[in-house]
């Protein structure tokens, strides 16, 4: 897979806030009872988005997190970068280093590919996801 475990419950995480199934500010135990996560996994997982400015904590009782960008402008890439190096264009498949100076059987298709992986998580937006 793509995605690492780390990005695959962040977008969960930031799918059920956007989805509106419970009003904002959501506690991160419910996020990490949604998305089946240990809650201190979560945590880290919602204050590194915080970080990154996607998120915004709310503090107090009825506090929680809420999208800190409206779910229309926030695309795939924003969310899985943070945790996940996307930058498929220019690796080589098999992990070469130096796949350009003699590149591998699978460099013209594995590019094209990756170019393709990129633009699909930059383009997609949360939004048309839960559409």
């Amino acid at each position: 897979m793509i995605l690492s475990a780390t990005s695959q419950h962040a977008l969960r995480a930031i799918f059920s806030l956007a989805g509106g199934a419970v009003a904002p500010p959501v506690r991160a135990s419910e996020l990490a009872e949604a998305a089946d996560v240990p809650p201190n996994y979560m945590g880290k997982i919602l204050h590194q988005l915080v970080k990154a400015g996607i998120l915004r904590s709310v503090r107090g009782k009825k506090g929680g997190f809420e999208l800190a960008i409206p779910a229309e402008e926030l695309s795939l890439l924003d969310v899985v970068s943070q945790f996940d190096d996307l930058g498929l264009e220019g690796k080589c498949l098999f992990g070469r280093v130096e796949c350009g100076q003699k590149p591998c059987a699978t460099h013209d298709k594995w590019g094209k590919v990756a170019h393709q992986v990129v633009d699909f998580f930059s383009s997609t937006k949360i939004a048309d996801v839960l559409k």
